[in-house]
C-alpha cells in the first residue's frame, strides 16, 4: 500500500499551487469585491454566479450548494480524486518532490488510479507525436497537407500518428512501468487474442484535453481503404474521459472564450483546426456526440452567462446539420447567452472553407447573423402547407412556442410580428397575443416545478417550495428568485435581522409573516419569530442564532438561516438608514400586494345591494393608499 503523504509536504503543496489559479482552469472567475473572485459554480446549476473564492485566504465556497474548502479540497471534489491523488497531482503541477511516512518517495505503483491513467495518456501522446514523422505516417502527413495543416499546426494541436502494427503503444507503455490493467482501463489498449493489443492502429490521432490541459483521450481518423473501422474512433468511457463532458479544444480557447464572452461550436477536431488558425481561437468541438447539457455547463462557467455572451454553432447544411442545429436548439434555454447558428456557402465546413477561401472568409462565417431561434423557427414552418388556414394554424402552434422561449420581451414581440409575415397572417396582433399567451402558460407551468437557480451573491438552487414550509398556509407564493427585487430585498432584510438585528428591532417584529412573499423567507421569518423575535438577537446575541436555527422546521430551512447568517450585505454602509430602506421596500411591497386585492374585491362587488360591505372595503382600500403614500414620503418614520 502506499505510505502517508507527509504533513509537511502536504502544506507546503497547499501553500504552493493559489487556489485561484486552479480554479481558473474550470471556470472563469471575477472580481467579487474585498478581494474575493466569483464565478459560476462546477458543482451545481445555477445562472448567476453565487460561487466564491478568496486568494488570500486560500479557501472558496459556494453560497449556492454550500461547497467549500481549500485548494486540495476544490481538485478532488471535481475531478473525483482522492486526497493522496490530489496532492500527488498538484505537487507535480509545483513541482514537489513528495515523501511518504512509510516507505520513502512515491513509487510508481503507489500512485492513484486517475493519476496513472492521465500519465499513460500523457506518454502515449508524445508517442503518437514522435511517430507522425516516420516513414509510415507519409500518409497521415499528406492527409493533413491537403486540409491546410503544415508541421507548425499539428505540433501547436499535439496531433500524432498511431503505429499500423498490433502492439507498438502497448511495448512502449509497457517499458514506462504501466501495467496491462492500467493500458485497459484506460483505453489505450483492448484485450487481443494473446493479450492486450493497441487500440488505435494506422490512425492520425488528435490528443483530447480536458479544461486543465491534460489528456485523458484521443479521437482517431481513419487513413486506409482496409481499415475497417468507423471514419472516427474515439476513446471509450473511462474513469478520466466522459464523452458528454468534454469539448475538443477548449484548453486552447477557454481564456479566449472568458475574455471575448464567446463561443464558437464546430463539428470535428479539423474543423477546431481552421478556426483557430484562421483566427477563431474560440472555437471547440464535442466528440462523437451531441452538444448537450454537460457540454453547455462548461459553456456557461466559461462565459458567466453574462448578457452579451454569445455561442455560435457552425453545422453542415445537409440535413444531419439541421438535425443537429435543431437538438442544439432543445438546450438553447439554458444559456444566458445568445444562440446563433452559421451555415457556411455550399454547406462547406470551417476546413473546407478555409482551404477554399481562406481565413479571411472563415472570420466571415462566424459573425452571428441567424439567431438559433429563427433557424429553428424557419426549419419548422417549412414542413407545413402555408397556402392553407389549416397549414398555417399548425405551422402558429409549432413554431408558437419557439418564439415564447425567446429571453428578451422586446425580442419576443418582434419576433412574433416577423413570425406572422412568415406564415401569411395578416392579424399580427392575433400572433402576437398568441405567443404572450404561450409564453404565460410556459412560466405557470414552470412556476408550478422546482425553482430555478436564484441570483447574486446569496444565490441557492431551490427544490420544490414545500421542502421549505413550516406548515403554515402563509408559506404558499412564488418560488425564490433572486432576480425578483422583493426577494433581494426580503433576503437582505432577513440577514439584517440575523447579523445585525438592533438596526430593525422592533420594527421587523411587527412585520407578518405573509409579508415575505418567498416561501423560503417565510419560513425563516417564522423561526425568527418563534425564537423570540429579533428583539432577542440584542438581549441575548449569543444563543440567538441558535435558537432561530433551533426553531426553523426543517433542514432546508436551517440551512438558510446559516446562509443569511454569514453572507455579506449588498450594501456599502450598512446602518440605520439602509436599515430602513429594506424595512420600508418590503412594507410597501406587501401594502401594493394588499391594494391589489382590495382594489380587485372592490370591482367584483360593483355597486349592488350590499352597500355596507362595499364602504367598508372601499374605506379601507382608502386607508391603504394613505398609508402607502405616507411610506413613501417619511421612509422608516411612517413604520
Amino acid at each position: 500500500m502506499a505510505g502517508r503523504i507527509n504533513d509537511d509536504d502536504v502544506k507546503v503543496v497547499r501553500d504552493a499551487v493559489p487556489i485561484d489559479t486552479v480554479v481558473s482552469e474550470y471556470l472563469q472567475l471575477r472580481p467579487a469585491g474585498g478581494g474575493n473572485l466569483k464565478g459560476l459554480c462546477p458543482f451545481h446549476d445555477e445562472k448567476s454566479p453565487s460561487f466564491q473564492v478568496s486568494p488570500s485566504k486560500g479557501l472558496f465556497h459556494c453560497f449556492g450548494c454550500q461547497e467549500g474548502g481549500d485548494t486540495i479540497a476544490f481538485v478532488m471534489k471535481i475531478d473525483h480524486l482522492s486526497f493522496s491523488e490530489t496532492v500527488e497531482r498538484l505537487a507535480a503541477k509545483a513541482g514537489i518532490t513528495l515523501r511518504y511516512e512509510e516507505g520513502g518517495y512515491n513509487p510508481s505503483h503507489q500512485r492513484g488510479e486517475r493519476i496513472r491513467l492521465v500519465e499513460a495518456h500523457k506518454a502515449a501522446a508524445e508517442f503518437y507525436v514522435e511517430r507522425l514523422g516516420g516513414e509510415e505516417a507519409e500518409i497521415g502527413r499528406k492527409f493533413l497537407a491537403e486540409r491546410g495543416f503544415d508541421q507548425a499546426a499539428a505540433e501547436h494541436f499535439g496531433v500524432g500518428y498511431s503505429p499500423a502494427g498490433w502492439d507498438h503503444l502497448t511495448r512502449f507503455l509497457r517499458g514506462k512501468g504501466f501495467t496491462d490493467k492500467e493500458l485497459l482501463l484506460a483505453g489505450l489498449s483492448q484485450d487481443g487474442r494473446r493479450g492486450p493489443i493497441d487500440r488505435f492502429r494506422g490512425r492520425l490521432m488528435w490528443p483530447i484535453r480536458d479544461i486543465s490541459g491534460e489528456v485523458v483521450g484521443f479521437g482517431a481518423r481513419k487513413l486506409r481503404d482496409d481499415d475497417n473501422g468507423p471514419k472516427y474512433l474515439n476513446t471509450p468511457d473511462t474513469a478520466i474521459y466522459k464523452k458528454s463532458q468534454v469539448l475538443y479544444g477548449v484548453d486552447l480557447a477557454k481564456k479566449d472564450i472568458a475574455k471575448a464572452s464567446r463561443a464558437v461550436v464546430v463539428e470535428g477536431y479539423t474543423d477546431v483546426m481552421a478556426c483557430h488558425l484562421a483566427g477563431i481561437t474560440t472555437a471547440i468541438a464535442t466528440c462523437g456526440t451531441a452538444f448537450g447539457t454537460d457540454h453547455i455547463k462548461i459553456l456557461r462557467r466559461l462565459l458567466m452567462d453574462n448578457g452579451s455572451a454569445r455561442v455560435i454553432f457552425t453545422f453542415d447544411g445537409d440535413a444531419a446539420g439541421q438535425k443537429a442545429a435543431l437538438r442544439a436548439f432543445e438546450d438553447d434555454q439554458k444559456f444566458a447567452a445568445e444562440t446563433y447558428i452559421a451555415i457556411a456557402p455550399d454547406g462547406m465546413d470551417p476546413c473546407e472553407l478555409r482551404l477554399s477561401k481562406g481565413d479571411a472568409a472563415v472570420q466571415d462565417l462566424v459573425e452571428p447573423r441567424t439567431p438559433l431561434f429563427e433557424f429553428a423557427i424557419r426549419q419548422i414552418v417549412s414542413r407545413y402547407d402555408l397556402e392553407t388556414p389549416a397549414g398555417r394554424a399548425s405551422a402558429l402552434d409549432e413554431a408558437g412556442p419557439i418564439v415564447a422561449r425567446i429571453k428578451n420581451g422586446a425580442s419576443q414581440h418582434e419576433v412574433a410580428v416577423q413570425l406572422a409575415g412568415i406564415l401569411g397572417i395578416l392579424d399580427t396582433q392575433f400572433v402576437v397575443k398568441r405567443v404572450a399567451q404561450m409564453a404565460r402558460w410556459a412560466r405557470d407551468r414552470g412556476g408550478r416545478g422546482p425553482a430555478g437557480p436564484a441570483d447574486g451573491r446569496g444565490g441557492r438552487p431551490n427544490g420544490p417550495q414545500g421542502s421549505y414550509d413550516s406548515g403554515s398556509p402563509a408559506l404558499s407564493g412564488p418560488a425564490l428568485n433572486l432576480r425578483s427585487p422583493a426577494h433581494r430585498t426580503e433576503r437582505e432584510l432577513l440577514k439584517l435581522a440575523l447579523q445585525r438585528p438592533e438596526l430593525v428591532s422592533p420594527a421587523f417584529d411587527a412585520y407578518g409573516v405573509d409579508e415575505f412573499t418567498a416561501p423560503p423567507y417565510a419560513a425563516v421569518r417564522r423561526a425568527v419569530e418563534d425564537a423570540g423575535g429579533a428583539e432577542q438577537g440584542i438581549v441575548s446575541a449569543p444563543e440567538y442564532l441558535a435558537g432561530v436555527r433551533e426553531a426553523a422546521p426543517n433542514d432546508a430551512v436551517r440551512a438558510l438561516v446559516t446562509e443569511l447568517a454569514v453572507e455579506v450585505f449588498h450594501g456599502k454602509t450598512i446602518d440605520e438608514a439602509y436599515a430602513g430602506e429594506q424595512l420600508v421596500r418590503v412594507r410597501l411591497r406587501a401594502v401594493d400586494i394588499r391594494i391589489h386585492d382590495v382594489t380587485s374585491t372592490l370591482a367584483r362587488l360593483g355597486t349592488g345591494d350590499d352597500a355596507e360591505r362595499h364602504q367598508a372595503v372601499q374605506n379601507e382600500l382608502w386607508v391603504l393608499q394613505q398609508y402607502r403614500q405616507s411610506l413613501r414620503n417619511s421612509g422608516a418614520a411612517a413604520l
